[in-house]
This record gives structure tokens, sequence and C-alpha cells, in this order.
């Protein structure tokens, strides 16, 4: 069993992270499978009292992921004076995943400050569990198992924002490969968004953020026309996710 070391870490706070990724058509999200209990968490912990908010969410993340410079937003602080449940805190004694001193001050009342993260799914090669879990793994959003405390909830909270964050922001550039067609950048949107988009206005409004260039390249191998590859122009990115899109897809 791993010590916590609570007396480094600022009373009361924690966060947790919301890793969205795209597999074919499907969205996804990390979490951990707990030790020795039928439930899971998502990634995150607690912020040490020397450090940023936003420098121990990255880190965390980082140790998950094996990425770093990844779009991440924060987006909701749950402070519910019952957010964490005394039963999942008595089942991580009972277990043995921490030790009763520590379930003491986990009991006591914790707000988290909550980040969402959209990641290429291929490029998370092996997620990598924490201290108090077995292993870690990609979820289909729609398929969620037992979670701990709220999770469920931030999960859903999460979703909602990422959703709403598409008109003024262009996410597209965390779940797809350096190079992309037309069509692969719009079914992230329509994945994310549930919903179908007309081919030829979203071309033409992707093309007027004037954030994607034309490659010379092709992507070949299907039966139809080969579609133009396209990649971010990084600069003019990161740009908009500062100054903000106005799409209302």
């Amino acid at each position: 069993m791993k010590a916590l070391h609570l007396e480094k870490i600022h009373p009361g706070l924690s966060i947790d992270c919301v890793v969205f990724g795209l597999h074919g058509d499907t969205l996804k999200v990390l979490i951990l499978k707990l030790k020795k209990i039928d439930k899971w968490a998502l990634p995150g912990g607690f912020v040490a009292a020397t450090e940023a908010v936003d420098t121990e969410a990255a880190r965390m993340l980082k140790d998950r992921t094996g990425l770093d410079h990844l779009f991440l937003q924060q987006f909701h602080l749950f402070g519910a004076v019952d957010r964490n449940k005394v039963s999942d805190i008595r089942n991580f004694v009972d277990q043995q995943i921490i030790s009763a001193a520590e379930g003491e001050v986990l009991a006591q009342r914790f707000v988290t400050i909550s980040y969402y993260a959209v990641v290429d799914y291929a490029k998370v090669q092996a997620p990598t569990p924490d201290y108090s879990s077995e292993f870690c793994e990609w979820c289909p959003l729609k398929e969620l198992p037992s979670l701990i405390h709220d999770h469920r909830e931030i999960i859903a909270k999460a979703y909602q924002v990422l959703k709403r964050d598409l008109n003024y922001q262009p996410i597209g550039y965390n779940l797809l490969p350096d190079k992309f067609t037309m069509p692969e950048l719009q079914a992230v949107y329509e994945t994310i968004l549930e919903k179908k988009i007309d081919r030829r206005n979203f071309r033409r409004k992707m093309l007027s953020f004037d954030i994607l260039i034309a490659t010379d390249e092709v992507r070949t191998g299907g039966s139809h026309k080969a579609p133009i590859l396209y990649k971010f122009d990084e600069q003019k990115y990161q740009a908009a996710m500062v100054g903000g899109l106005v799409s209302l897809w």
C-alpha cells in the first residue's frame, strides 16, 4: 500500500480529468479500474501545496497517457457537500488501498477542479494506472461502468462542455493524426455532436476559419476519388484557440 503523503497536499482540493479520445466513430473516455473494488474512477489526484493547479492537471495526464502539450480545459468546480461517498472511502480502507488514517482525511469534504482533454486515441499506446488502480483503459462514453463518487456526473458535464466548445475552438487538432482528410475531420464533429452535418457547408465553414493547410498529398486506397490531405496551421490554430471561433454547428 502506497502512502498518499497527505501532509504535502492542499487540504480539501482535488483534480479530476476527463480524457476523450475517438476510436473510429466511437467517443471514448479514459478511466481507471480500482484495486480490489468493482468500481472505476477518473484520472486525477490531489494538488501539491507547492504547485499550480494547471501544472498538476497536466502532470497527472502525462502520467496516465504519456502525452504532454494536450488540449486541457478547466471546465467546472464540483463542490457538493456530499460528493465524496463515505461508502467508497470505507471500501478503500477495508480493501487496504488506503490506510485508516488516510480514509479519515479523504472522508472529509473535498471540492474538485475538473478538466477535460481531447487526445488522438492512437497515440496513447499503453494507458498507465496509478497507485490505487489495477489498470487504465478506454471505455465508450455510452457504456460507462459503475464509477465512484460523482465521477459519472463529471463525465456528463465534460461532454456537455466539449460539445459547446466545438462552436468556439478548433478542437479537432488533438483528435486526428498530423494529416487528415476533410471527411475525417467532419466525422470528428459528427461523432461528438451526434448529428449529421452537410458536407458542403462543413467544408466551406472549416476553410473560412483559415486554420487548415491543403497539402499536395491525397489519401489513397479508397474506391472513390482520392481526397486531399490537410494539416492544421499550428500558429493560426493556436491563435484561434485564444481568440475563438464562431461556428454554431
